[in-house]
């Protein structure tokens, strides 16, 4: 199983900071640290104390897609859903760089496959689908018909298992999925607090941040990960052992 660490970088979604993350995988001897943001902006840190700790670091960008970018703003969420681009060297950062360019500045952060499709290199890119928020997330539950076009990549699709509701029925659709493709899976698991007693500090710090982006994270729940305190190194440490 694959820990995915976010950190304070992701606005709302993590309450890790960078240091504490190296700290984290030195304490517990992880030869690499997997990195997924939701901005780039935290990628300098990271990769500084990765080498002070002389530890090796895989950053990937959490971005929103879509097949076309919608004429109507109202579509927006119907259509759009999340993929994970990571660099494989220096190439790759660089290419990551420009398509985090084009999509926040020209289409609010969000990336269309034909765009995409243009700037990839799978020699430098490797493309995963998150387990939650992906197309087959949306699709199953909020009845959308999001359609990738995968054509010019392989993409990877994670898997895991935090206990919420739903998780068994998302797996169900993505095994099925990768079956019917070809395409591989991976455990993993999605990491914004160290320990599962964080999670009221996380909740309250989503809630406030949820307030301050105007988002409704109270009054319509959705998923906003309030539920589980599974999304925590402790967590990851339970899985391993059993």
């Amino acid at each position: 199983m694959t820990p995915l660490f976010k950190t304070h970088y992701s606005i709302g979604k993590s309450i890790l900071k960078t240091e504490e993350v190296f700290n984290i995988a030195q304490d517990n001897n992880l030869k690499k640290v997997v990195i997924v943001e939701d901005f780039l902006i935290g990628f300098l840190e990271a990769n500084k104390y990765a080498e002070e700790k002389d530890i090796d670091l895989v950053f990937g960008l959490r971005i929103n897609s879509c097949n076309s970018i919608p004429d109507n703003k109202k579509d927006n969420d119907k259509c759009f859903h999340k993929i994970l681009i990571f660099a494989k060297n220096g190439d790759g950062c660089k290419l990551i760089n420009e398509i985090y360019s084009k999509a926040f500045c020209e289409n609010d952060g969000v990336i269309d496959f034909p765009s995409l499709k243009n700037l990839w290199n799978e020699d430098n890119l490797m493309l995963a689908i998150p387990f939650y928020d992906s197309f087959i997330f949306k699709n199953t539950l909020h009845f959308c018909s999001c359609i990738p076009d995968f054509s010019f990549c392989k993409p990877t699709f994670f898997l895991e298992n935090n206990y919420l509701p739903f998780d068994h029925i998302i797996k169900e659709k993505v095994l099925d999925y990768c079956n019917k493709h070809n395409y591989l899976t991976e455990e993993t698991k999605s990491i914004f607090y160290k320990n599962k007693e964080d999670l009221e500090a996380f909740q309250t710090y989503k809630c406030i941040c949820s307030r301050r982006f105007k988002q409704r994270t109270l009054s319509v729940p959705n998923f906003d990960h309030l539920a589980s305190p599974e999304f925590c190194f402790e967590s990851f440490l339970e899985h391993e052992v059993s």
